[in-house]
């Protein structure tokens, strides 16, 4: 691999832009490719990022030689697919969370990576922000004895968005759940582990769409409460309760800057500025395992995609959340 780490833009939409801005700001990082179905628009995006390589299509990108990984930020929906097409092309993959919409769309993607020998990671920013890895190291270390306790919420107000945009148009499997819920889901697992029962209830849109889902997550000796909703906005700040002393990830807590630890009514800061919007950190663990020869991230693993895409199917079962695409 040359020395300048090759990307392709697959669907540029918002977060690729926010995910491009910051692929600028990593020195051995290029943006060689864009692909979208409407060419125009991917010219576009070439044209405000200085891309050299256009295609309108997706397959273009994927049987060219001009870049190495790909970035799939397209709806849900499409994942599955673009994932499966890119890696075997070849290339490796960087798919936007969630990696599918279902287990089963997840357990094909990491089966076709693992065929074609290829890097493949879902792209849950939240696990390198430098806030959530503090929290993490304070909870294994001990610092904060026994967690009992753990709350996260992620919500904003979107019923004025327009009934065919991503959140709210069900054929792109719309929803608070997959969008936004996966981000408290995710800090659950990620400090308490798979949860012995899961309860949660969901209210719905008249087409069909989950706006809002409530969800407590059962272990022998913790309990977390998690919330998404697209009615309202919400705090968006996490609490670590533990034994000895509590942690709080600053808001909005999945893109923090800091994170505080509390006890006997001190509080101790930790400032952790983020880098560019963000996806920095994402960025330099993916170069980091293309240059060891990595096929998955330890820090967040296959393993940990199927994890959080079980958790989200037992919700979605638990709720009645469907897409009628599932048939």
């Amino acid at each position: 691999m040359d020395t300048k780490i090759k990307w392709g833009i697959v669907g540029p939409g918002k977060i690729a832009t926010d995910f491009t801005e910051d692929l600028k700001l990593v020195p051995d990082a290029e943006v060689a490719g864009v692909a979208s179905r409407n060419l125009e628009r991917a010219q576009q995006f070439a044209d405000k990022f200085n891309i050299p390589n256009v295609f309108g299509s997706y397959d273009e990108l994927f049987n060219s030689d001009t870049v190495d990984i790909v970035y799939v930020a397209t709806p849900h929906n499409f994942h599955k697919d673009l994932a499966i097409q890119a890696i075997e092309s070849g290339k490796h993959v960087l798919c936007e969370k969630p990696l599918g919409v279902s287990r089963a769309e997840v357990d094909e993607i990491v089966a076709a990576a693992k065929a074609n020998q290829v890097f493949m990671m879902e792209g849950l920013w939240s696990r390198f922000n430098p806030s959530v890895q503090k929290a993490k190291q304070l909870v294994d270390d001990g610092t904060i004895g026994e967690v009992g306790y753990l709350h996260a919420d992620f919500a904003f107000y979107a019923l004025d968005r327009g009934l065919d945009s991503r959140l709210l148009n069900p054929d792109l499997a719309s929803g608070s759940l997959l969008d936004i819920g996966i981000y408290p889901i995710f800090l659950a697992y990620l400090i308490l582990g798979m949860p012995k029962e899961i309860m949660a209830k969901s209210n719905f849109h008249q087409n069909g769409t989950e706006l809002q889902t409530s969800m407590l997550f059962h272990y022998e000796n913790a309990q977390a409460i998690l919330y998404s909703g697209l009615t309202s906005d919400s705090k968006m700040e996490a609490e670590i309760s533990g034994s000895k002393c509590e942690i709080f990830i600053h808001p909005r807590w999945h893109e923090a800057d800091g994170c505080s630890l509390v006890k006997d009514g001190n509080t101790q800061q930790f400032d952790l500025p983020r880098q560019g919007n963000g996806f920095v950190h994402e960025i330099e663990e993916v170069h980091q395992c293309l240059k060891d020869n990595k096929l998955q991230s330890d820090l967040w693993s296959h393993q940990n995609s199927l994890d959080i895409a079980e958790l989200l199917d037992t919700i979605r079962e638990k709720c009645g959340i469907t897409f009628p695409f599932e048939g």
